[in-house]
Protein backbone atom coordinates (compact mmCIF):
# COMPACT_ATOMS: atom_id res chain seq x y z
CA UNK A 1 0.00 0.00 0.00
CA UNK A 2 0.84 3.68 -0.90
CA UNK A 3 -0.18 6.83 1.00
CA UNK A 4 0.63 10.43 0.44
CA UNK A 5 0.37 12.94 3.05
CA UNK A 6 0.49 16.66 2.75
CA UNK A 7 2.15 18.57 5.29
CA UNK A 8 3.67 22.42 5.62
CA UNK A 9 7.41 22.35 4.05
CA UNK A 10 8.25 24.32 7.15
CA UNK A 11 7.23 20.43 8.84
CA UNK A 12 9.44 18.82 6.24
CA UNK A 13 12.60 19.23 7.77
CA UNK A 14 11.57 18.46 11.62
CA UNK A 15 10.05 15.22 9.73
CA UNK A 16 13.22 14.17 8.46
CA UNK A 17 15.26 15.48 11.33
CA UNK A 18 18.62 16.20 11.63
CA UNK A 19 20.92 13.90 10.01
CA UNK A 20 17.64 12.06 8.83
CA UNK A 21 16.86 10.29 12.21
CA UNK A 22 13.37 11.19 12.97
CA UNK A 23 12.66 9.77 9.29
CA UNK A 24 14.78 6.61 9.86
CA UNK A 25 13.58 6.09 13.22
CA UNK A 26 9.79 6.10 11.65
CA UNK A 27 10.79 3.57 8.74
CA UNK A 28 12.07 1.58 11.39
CA UNK A 29 9.50 1.55 13.93
CA UNK A 30 6.52 1.50 11.27
CA UNK A 31 8.80 -0.30 8.76
CA UNK A 32 7.86 1.32 6.08
CA UNK A 33 9.70 3.46 3.03
CA UNK A 34 9.35 7.36 3.43
CA UNK A 35 9.74 9.75 1.00
CA UNK A 36 9.99 13.38 1.48
CA UNK A 37 9.56 15.59 -1.81
CA UNK A 38 6.07 17.95 -2.31
CA UNK A 39 4.52 15.59 -0.13
CA UNK A 40 5.33 12.39 2.00
CA UNK A 41 4.85 9.34 0.27
CA UNK A 42 4.86 6.45 2.63
CA UNK A 43 5.31 2.46 0.84
CA UNK A 44 4.42 -0.70 3.37
CA UNK A 45 2.35 -2.95 4.87
CA UNK A 46 -1.44 -1.51 5.11
CA UNK A 47 -1.36 -1.25 9.26
CA UNK A 48 2.40 0.07 9.12
CA UNK A 49 1.37 3.01 6.59
CA UNK A 50 -1.71 4.33 8.33
CA UNK A 51 0.32 4.10 11.73
CA UNK A 52 2.92 6.13 9.40
CA UNK A 53 0.55 8.42 7.92
CA UNK A 54 -0.75 9.08 11.24
CA UNK A 55 3.00 9.91 12.84
CA UNK A 56 3.60 12.13 9.66
CA UNK A 57 0.27 14.38 10.21
CA UNK A 58 1.00 14.61 13.81
CA UNK A 59 4.84 16.02 13.03
CA UNK A 60 3.00 18.24 10.37
CA UNK A 61 0.39 19.80 12.77
CA UNK A 62 2.58 20.54 15.46
CA UNK A 63 3.78 17.82 17.30
CA UNK A 64 7.28 17.05 17.82
CA UNK A 65 8.55 13.79 16.91
CA UNK A 66 8.80 12.26 20.41
CA UNK A 67 4.75 13.36 20.93
CA UNK A 68 4.09 12.17 17.79
CA UNK A 69 5.49 8.66 17.97
CA UNK A 70 3.02 8.12 20.94
CA UNK A 71 0.86 7.36 18.20
CA UNK A 72 3.04 3.76 17.72
CA UNK A 73 0.97 2.48 20.80
CA UNK A 74 -2.54 1.40 19.45
CA UNK A 75 -4.13 3.06 22.86
CA UNK A 76 -3.14 7.02 21.38
CA UNK A 77 -5.32 8.21 18.54
CA UNK A 78 -4.94 11.94 16.49
CA UNK A 79 -7.90 14.18 16.39
CA UNK A 80 -8.01 17.39 14.31
CA UNK A 81 -9.93 20.34 14.70
CA UNK A 82 -9.84 22.04 11.53
CA UNK A 83 -10.98 26.38 11.55
CA UNK A 84 -10.58 26.43 7.68
CA UNK A 85 -13.25 28.47 6.44
CA UNK A 86 -13.03 31.13 9.43
CA UNK A 87 -10.93 34.66 8.84
CA UNK A 88 -7.55 34.94 9.87
CA UNK A 89 -8.71 37.33 12.62
CA UNK A 90 -11.24 34.76 13.78
CA UNK A 91 -8.68 31.85 13.42
CA UNK A 92 -6.33 34.10 16.28
CA UNK A 93 -9.09 35.13 18.04
CA UNK A 94 -9.98 31.15 18.54
CA UNK A 95 -6.42 30.04 19.12
CA UNK A 96 -6.50 32.32 22.02
CA UNK A 97 -8.95 31.35 23.50
CA UNK A 98 -7.98 27.47 23.27
CA UNK A 99 -4.30 28.78 24.62
CA UNK A 100 -5.46 31.13 27.19
CA UNK A 101 -3.33 33.69 29.03
CA UNK A 102 0.26 32.76 29.44
CA UNK A 103 -0.78 28.98 27.97
CA UNK A 104 -2.78 28.32 31.25
CA UNK A 105 -6.19 26.63 28.93
CA UNK A 106 -3.99 24.76 27.28
CA UNK A 107 -1.76 23.63 30.25
CA UNK A 108 -5.25 22.79 32.25
CA UNK A 109 -6.74 20.84 29.39
CA UNK A 110 -3.20 18.84 29.25
CA UNK A 111 -3.21 18.46 32.94
CA UNK A 112 -6.94 16.76 33.64
CA UNK A 113 -6.72 14.99 30.02
CA UNK A 114 -3.22 13.38 29.72
CA UNK A 115 -4.11 14.15 26.26
CA UNK A 116 -1.25 16.84 24.40
CA UNK A 117 -2.65 19.87 21.99
CA UNK A 118 -0.95 21.58 19.06
CA UNK A 119 -2.27 25.04 18.00
CA UNK A 120 -0.76 25.14 14.47
CA UNK A 121 -1.76 26.79 10.93
CA UNK A 122 -5.52 26.94 10.75
CA UNK A 123 -5.81 23.37 13.67
CA UNK A 124 -5.85 22.44 16.93
CA UNK A 125 -4.67 19.20 17.07
CA UNK A 126 -4.54 16.21 19.77
CA UNK A 127 -2.94 13.37 20.75
CA UNK A 128 -4.33 11.08 23.39
CA UNK A 129 -5.63 7.94 24.63
CA UNK A 130 -9.15 7.32 23.28
CA UNK A 131 -10.95 8.70 26.61
CA UNK A 132 -9.13 11.48 27.27
CA UNK A 133 -9.55 11.91 23.83
CA UNK A 134 -12.99 12.77 24.07
CA UNK A 135 -12.80 14.75 26.88
CA UNK A 136 -10.13 17.31 25.66
CA UNK A 137 -12.06 17.40 22.06
CA UNK A 138 -14.69 18.19 24.03
CA UNK A 139 -13.20 20.78 25.85
CA UNK A 140 -11.94 22.57 22.77
CA UNK A 141 -14.73 22.39 21.04
CA UNK A 142 -16.55 23.89 23.68
CA UNK A 143 -14.35 27.00 24.02
CA UNK A 144 -14.33 26.89 20.37
CA UNK A 145 -18.32 27.71 20.35
CA UNK A 146 -17.72 30.62 22.59
CA UNK A 147 -18.67 28.67 26.31
CA UNK A 148 -17.02 30.25 29.34
CA UNK A 149 -13.43 29.33 30.39
CA UNK A 150 -14.82 28.73 33.68
CA UNK A 151 -17.51 26.34 32.54
CA UNK A 152 -14.84 24.45 30.54
CA UNK A 153 -12.57 24.22 33.60
CA UNK A 154 -15.46 23.14 35.73
CA UNK A 155 -16.40 20.40 33.16
CA UNK A 156 -12.83 18.89 33.32
CA UNK A 157 -12.52 19.20 37.10
CA UNK A 158 -15.73 16.92 37.17
CA UNK A 159 -14.40 14.50 34.16
CA UNK A 160 -11.51 14.19 36.33
CA UNK A 161 -13.19 13.28 39.80
CA UNK A 162 -15.44 10.74 38.26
Amino acid sequence: MIATVMIPEERKSVLIGKDRRVKKQLEEKTKTKVTVEFDVSIEGESLDVLKAQQIVKAIGRGFSPEKAFLLLDDEYQLNVISLSGETPNTIKRLFARVIGRQGKTRRKIEQCTSALISVYGKTVSIIGKSSDLGVATRAIEQLLEGRSHGYVYKRLEYGKKS
